[in-house]
């Protein structure tokens, strides 16, 4: 029997679930899926946002867009185009009900559990496969799946030391290969992310007659707003500069003007952890 058996919300930036449906399953094929579970959710922020993982006699299934994922487990036989179909209206719920800003911030797992109600009402709905046939029209889907399918992950490149390593800064185009990408957008600037960028700015502006010690300042605005290799390399290295500097010029500046500028750097640091490369939003149309 072809069914969907759970689902899951997470961020893409950590792993953290963020909701989940019940799985009351203990099967050991099922068991051995939400291992890899797991192990997907380390590798979101590394993986196209369009994927399928088949695991035997079960399907994995999952997109992800402005920073989320909404991941599903089906039997091998579930149709994909119904599969996508659940995932998107998932997302559309999800985007509608919830702030981004709150996914960013979450720290405690599951802190969106109230979601889970949403998902067994629509997976009970994909389940009776009937119900659906005069409700929705899947032509759309189907075109949009032959047109860019999800991307196959094998369990060897699962299973890596550094699987998917070289998907980070590369664009999805669904034809089954990894284009490069190098000018991809980051999530939307937040509050705290344009006040550091205007303290570096400051801090930089004051560091001009130091000469070399505004370039870090600047290289930190940079950082922030544009999407590198080793985006977050660069910026903790920026910030162990920041720090020599004024140890450099400690008998030439006050404690105050110290911190100031050790802080300002840390808070900058920080910001351009946060601030991830955004997922690219599936442009379904069901």
């Amino acid at each position: 029997m072809s069914m969907i058996l759970s689902a899951s919300v997470v961020r893409v930036r950590d792993g953290l679930p963020l909701s989940a449906s019940t799985d009351y399953d203990q099967s050991t094929g099922v068991q051995e899926c939400r291992k890899y579970f797991k192990m997907l959710s380390k590798k979101l922020s590394q993986l196209p946002d369009r994927c399928t993982l088949k695991t035997g006699h079960y399907n994995i299934n999952f997109i992800s867009s402005l920073g989320v994922s909404y991941m599903m487990l089906c039997t091998e036989n579930y149709p994909s185009v119904l599969a996508f179909c659940f995932l998107d209206e998932l997302q559309k719920e999800f985007i509608t009900t919830y702030n981004m800003m709150k996914t960013n911030t979450a720290v405690r797992p599951y802190c969106f559990i109230e979601f889970d109600n949403f998902i067994q009402r629509t997976k009970q709905r994909y389940n009776n496969t009937r119900s659906l046939s005069t409700k929705m029209n899947l032509a759309d889907m189907q075109t949009e799946i032959k047109l860019r399918p999800p991307y196959q992950i094998s369990l060897s490149e699962l299973g890596s030391a550094n699987g998917f390593a070289h998907l980070s800064a590369a664009e999805y185009k669904g034809t089954g290969k990894i284009s490069a990408a190098p000018h991809q957008r980051l999530e939307p600037v937040t509050l705290p992310g344009i006040v550091s960028f205007v303290l570096s700015l400051l801090c930089g502006a004051l560091n001009l007659i130091r000469g070399f010690h505004a370039i870090e300042s600047l290289l930190q605005c940079y950082l922030f707003v544009y999407y590198t290799g080793w985006r977050n390399a660069k910026s903790f290295l920026t910030f162990g500069l920041i720090c020599l500097c004024n140890m450099y010029l400690y008998e030439l500046r006050n404690l105050w003007q110290l911190f100031f500028h050790v802080t300002v750097g840390a808070f900058s640091t920080l910001q351009i952890r946060l601030r991830q490369p955004q997922g690219k939003s599936p442009d379904y149309n069901v």
